[in-house]
């Protein structure tokens, strides 16, 4: 299968990211990726290509150029832009990504899913609970902490995630230093208690960010050995 793949901006697109899809007309199923807190990283550039090769439209939007940051990552930089920009904002520049992926990609609206890492895993699960159509999410070590809800993130995922109506897969890392095991636990009871299939998947050596090469605890076996599972999960609930 022939694919497009390539980068997009805001003035020549209206959307800045990374996009790929199959290179043949068509209504498609479709994935969102909400990157972490390094932004659209090269692996994520890799990922959509081998999404859009099984016949996805993929497209990983960047969130941080969408609030008017400069450049192509933005490595060393994500905790002060969470600071600055709460979930709201964030959650509304998904939505407008989401709409583009639909509307201007010709996805499906009915075979959508997301994936997401660390801090792109959290805000996935607000965004699903506001976006009942969502298909399936796979979350990547979502970067929940065990905190008050407040105006800048003012719902916590232990009360969300009871409430989604999509299918999920959850990668937790045993080593995670921000969704610590003791987090993890009511994390995956809440998910549980939402009734629809949830596949939940702990190695206790895993650190946090295993799944990127940018990423100080950047594991090569746990990378290989999640993406299977993360495109066999997609393949049957998208």
């Amino acid at each position: 299968m022939n694919v497009v793949a390539r980068m997009v901006t805001q003035e020549q697109d209206g959307i800045p990211g990374y996009l790929a899809h199959p290179d043949a007309p068509g209504t498609r199923p479709g994935i969102l990726m909400v990157h972490h807190a390094h932004g659209v990283t090269a692996d994520y550039k890799i990922d959509a290509y081998r999404l859009a090769g099984l016949g996805f439209n993929v497209l990983a939007p960047d969130l941080f150029n969408m609030f008017g940051i400069a450049g192509t990552t933005h490595i060393g930089m994500g905790a002060d832009l969470q600071a600055k920009h709460g979930d709201d904002e964030f959650l509304g520049k998904m939505d407008e990504a989401w709409r583009y992926l639909i509307d201007r990609m010709g996805t499906d609206p009915a075979r959508t899913g997301c994936i997401g890492h660390c801090m792109g895993g959290r805000l996935l699960i607000p965004f699903a609970a506001d976006h009942p159509s969502v298909k399936a999410i796979v979350l990547y070590y979502p970067s929940v902490r065990d905190e008050p809800e407040t105006g800048h993130r003012p719902r916590h995922a232990f009360h969300l995630a009871k409430t989604l109506q999509c299918a999920s897969l959850v990668f937790a890392a045993g080593q995670d230093y921000i969704a610590t095991p003791a987090i993890q636990g009511p994390l995956w009871q809440s998910f549980l208690a939402n009734g629809r299939l949830v596949e939940w998947h702990f190695f206790s050596d895993a650190q946090h960010g295993f799944r990127h090469p940018d990423n100080p605890g950047f594991q090569p076996y746990y990378a290989d050995l999640t993406w299977p599972l993360t495109t066999g999960f997609l393949q049957r609930t998208v």
